[in-house]
């Protein structure tokens, strides 16, 4: 069903004269809803792109717009375009209107459009959707990068099922995915605006906003029935992005996981304390069981009781958070060496069923 407000796309493009043809077309080749405009951001080109977006310009069921850029080489990067094509994107949708990003090595599903509003119809803010190599291109990749990728997707999967488990998210339930790809993500405009914007930064940007809109306390649905194709290349247009990743790990395996991965036990306890945090947030604890509560939780944090006062009075629960985060020793990140993956997942996954026998419901025993 097509809603009654502006949808716009923003696509930050880079020499992407191969490319920028698919993406369009998928884009307006959605199964039912329709987008209302699409931006496209020229980030410095030197190829092809311009004319090629020109020529099928006319074949597109929606208001294209092409944006011209040329940005001096210190911010010449995936962020500044990306910034300034949902900007634009922003401006054409209006208050009330929806704004969706991709990249122009992608080719969106064709249920992508109609997918991504039936998670804003339950209460979401924004969506992320998957990235996943197209087949053709991913068959040309070694065995050993798609090792690598399958074992820290399930690593990360199982600490995400633990933070489910034990500070479950109403707005975004199991099952859902870990991906936060600037390929596939949604937002409505008062989130959006809240949040920011995207973060003009060289790598990570849509990363970066995920944590902005979470400080916003924005509702993040992680839907995993919202996908969209992309490159399998390994010289990509962004530096530090997913090609330059796959092309380092062709040389060598990275001896760490990614950051934001931890021990399993830490993301526990990690967990622990967000679902413990929730119900003291907002709450006067000066007096009463609030402050018992609140002092509990400062003695297992390693913090005075008087710096978690403070952080609960923040006006958004992310806020307070991250604060918090940053206050407690306890709450800092360890790495985790590649090499101890497989133990850490067998950590993981007991934690994941212990959690699911202690909710369990109890069964009657005979002749109760």
């Amino acid at each position: 069903m097509q809603p009654d407000r502006p949808l716009v796309a923003a696509i930050p493009v880079r020499n992407e004269a191969e490319r920028i043809g698919p993406c369009l077309l998928a884009l307006g080749r959605q199964h039912a809803a329709r987008l209302t405009h699409v931006v496209v951001l020229l980030n410095n080109c030197t190829d092809a792109t311009l004319h090629t977006v020109q020529a099928i310009s006319g074949r597109l069921p929606f208001a294209l717009h092409v944006v011209e850029r040329t940005y001096p080489p210190l911010i010449a990067h995936a962020g500044t375009a990306r910034r300034a094509a949902m900007t634009h994107a922003a401006e054409l949708a209006g208050p009330e209107g929806i704004m969706l990003t991709t990249d122009a090595d992608a080719v969106v599903a064709p249920d992508w459009l109609d997918q991504t509003l039936a998670a804003f119809a339950k209460g979401a803010d924004a969506v992320c959707g998957r990235a996943l190599i197209d087949p053709v291109e991913a068959a040309c990749l070694p065995a050993c990068l798609h090792d690598d990728d399958r074992a820290e997707t399930a690593y990360a999967t199982m600490l995400d099922r633990i933070h489910d488990l034990a500070d479950p998210d109403l707005h975004d339930p199991w099952p859902r995915h870990v991906e936060h790809s600037g390929a596939s993500i949604a937002v409505r405009a008062g989130p959006y605006h809240r949040a920011g914007g995207i973060p003009a930064v060289p790598l990570g940007e849509d990363r970066r906003f995920l944590a902005a809109l979470r400080r916003v306390d924005a509702a993040i649905r992680h839907a995993p029935d919202v996908w969209v194709s992309v490159s399998g290349r390994v010289a990509g247009r962004a530096r530090g992005g997913m090609a330059d990743t796959m092309a380092r790990r062709l040389i060598r395996q990275d001896e760490m996981l990614d950051e934001n991965l931890e021990p399993a036990m830490a993301c526990l306890h990690r967990a622990q304390a967000r679902a413990a945090l929730r119900p003291l947030w907002g709450h006067p604890m000066r007096h009463g069981p609030w402050r018992a509560r609140g002092e509990k939780l400062a003695r297992q944090l390693m913090l005075p009781a008087t710096a978690l006062i403070e952080v609960c009075a923040e006006p958004f629960f992310g806020l307070a958070w991250d604060r918090l985060v940053a206050a407690s020793p306890l709450l800092r990140r360890h790495p985790v060496r590649r090499a101890g993956l497989v133990v850490e997942h067998q950590h993981a996954a007991r934690i994941v069923r212990r959690l699911l026998h202690a909710q369990a419901p109890v069964q009657p025993a005979l002749g109760e």
